[in-house]
């Protein structure tokens, strides 16, 4: 493996640096509040999900 030295290792980070294309705010927010969303619809079905296995094992076991 080649080695650089540390001064064009930054002159390449720089270079790849710029070719990011970075979010727009307001892509930024949307994504986040769609992240949120979907947070909420998982922990429901995750609750809910364990309402019924919860359920169910009470009612094999007989532990009513």
């Amino acid at each position: 493996m080649a080695k650089t030295n540390p001064f064009t290792f930054l002159q390449q980070v720089r270079t790849e640096v710029k070719k990011v294309v970075w979010p727009s705010r307001n892509e930024t927010i949307v994504s986040s509040i769609m992240v949120l969303v979907m947070v909420a619809l998982a922990s429901i079905f995750f609750m809910l999900s364990d309402q019924v296995i919860s359920w169910l094992v009470q009612m094999l076991l007989s532990i009513r």
